[in-house]
């Protein structure tokens, strides 16, 4: 490893990516501590404490906590996000998205500028609703958001959370121009690696007053460390199908012949599905807490975090998605025809729509099983802090709740400070940027980081 670092600064162009990189994460980080005009920031993170579990809750974990404080940063990359989500959605059903997403840099240039344009407009809608929730909201100990509310604070809050999220866009995008690795995912890795530091400090003050002995940090660390290797492994797991190309005479030269394969990742949708199934679930319950009826407090309870309708449609969620998104991003008839277009095939397999069906096959076992294993990584930190609440289920829920054992309702008491979203997100993405760094190092024939040779690639979403 320290070798690996030194070649790292060895390299002149790769030493000035870093510390580029790195530059820019640090005024994202300036930029996620400067309030926003006429907002009480106080009394905003006095409100957030208490919805950690919401959907903004959620938007202020991406952000850093630059939400629950209100900085010009509030929104973060997020709009980001759904545009570019949006985008991909619509490129199934949309013929012209289609053809541009086929017309190799030219087409993704023009994507781009789309889904930069959609970023705006989301900003904008985004930033209004916020001005309008700051100035109708007080925080539990009765301080008013906004000093000064009226359409000039309205327009000022548009204007700058949309500015923010806008030099957030572009900061990414020199980032992953300039600098190392993709520049969004880093924005998103630096808003979430920021709560590290006092996640520590937290499970220490705990150690010094007794909340937690010796034996409870230790078996934290273990679980903390397996849980990451468990992730690190699921997301370099792939099925490889071999491919056989034909020999073909082309001039004078013969092309083909060769033996190789064709890598499908055993989690194929990435964090995506994760997301998306966080989202859903935790928008009515958000909206539910702002309305005063007995309906919308049962909503509110039931789809709290940690209940069981909540556990079941967020695992159900996580499944349809892994496979919707799946089916988006991979077509297996595409891929089979571009075999046959060159000649290659998979042995003991019709090329055409056999082999399309073939790989579909693959494909769907696949994606049960990383449906099923980003589903229990989310569920895990619940597990370890407050256990799966079975009493609440009609019928049999009293009878599971005292036949179960108290490690399975009540859970470890094991503060676990990174939800399932945020694991997969940080092991994501240090093992693409950690992939690419790797890369210049062998390319300038370095040791990388591995002596074994370079770690298998992650496409991140």
């Amino acid at each position: 490893m320290i070798e690996a670092i030194r070649n790292i600064f060895a390299i002149p162009e790769l030493r000035k990516r870093i510390i580029y990189t790195f530059g820019l994460l640090a005024v994202f980080r300036v930029g996620a501590n400067i309030p926003t005009p006429g907002v009480n920031s106080a009394a905003v993170l006095e409100f957030f404490q208490q919805l950690q579990g919401s959907f903004f809750g959620l938007v202020n974990l991406f952000s850093g906590g630059a939400l629950s404080q209100m900085t010009i940063f509030a929104l973060g990359i997020m709009p980001y996000i759904s545009a570019s989500i949006i985008l991909q959605l619509l490129t199934v059903v949309w013929p012209y998205l289609e053809r541009l997403q086929k017309e190799g840099e030219l087409g993704r240039k023009t994507i781009t500028r789309y889904t930069r344009y959609g970023t705006i407009v989301l900003s904008m809608i985004q930033s209004f609703s916020i001005s309008m929730v700051l100035e109708g909201t007080t925080s539990p100990s009765g301080q008013a958001f906004v000093a000064e509310p009226g359409w000039r604070f309205r327009l000022m809050t548009m204007l700058t959370l949309t500015t923010g999220t806008a030099f957030l866009m572009w900061l990414g995008e020199q980032i992953t121009e300039r600098g190392i690795g993709n520049g969004i995912s880093l924005l998103i890795f630096a808003g979430i690696a920021v709560g590290l530091p006092g996640g520590i400090i937290a499970t220490y003050q705990q150690l010094e007053v007794g909340a937690m002995n010796i034996f409870t940090l230790l078996l934290l660390g273990v679980i903390m460390v397996g849980v990451t290797a468990f992730v690190v492994l699921m997301e370099s797991a792939q099925r490889r199908i071999p491919v056989q190309y034909a020999k073909r005479v082309v001039g004078r030269r013969m092309y083909g012949g060769q033996s190789t394969h064709l890598p499908i990742r055993v989690n194929t949708a990435g964090v995506i599905p994760v997301i998306f199934a966080s989202s859903i679930i935790m928008f009515p319950q958000t909206i539910t807490q702002f309305i005063d009826h007995p309906w919308a407090t049962a909503v509110s309870n039931a789809l709290g975090w940690g209940h069981p309708l909540y556990n079941l449609l967020y695992v159900v969620a996580i499944i349809f998605f892994c496979y919707f998104y799946t089916a988006i991003i991979f077509n297996p008839v595409d891929v089979a025809d571009n075999m046959r277009k060159y000649g290659g095939f998979v042995p003991g397999i019709r090329p055409g729509r056999r082999t399309a069906d073939y790989i579909d096959g693959i494909l769907t076992r696949l994606t049960f099983i990383g449906a099923i294993y980003l589903a229990m990584v989310s569920l895990l930190p619940q597990f370890l802090i407050s256990g799966f609440r079975v009493a609440p289920i009609p019928f049999i829920g009293p009878w599971l709740d005292a036949a179960l054992p108290l490690w399975i309702t009540e859970g470890l008491g094991v503060q676990f400070f990174f939800g399932g979203t945020s694991l997969l997100i940080l092991v994501g993405v240090a093992m693409d940027t950690v992939r690419q760094v790797e890369s210049q190092l062998i390319m300038r024939h370095y040791e990388g980081f591995l002596k074994g040779g370079r770690i298998k690639a992650r496409r991140y979403s």
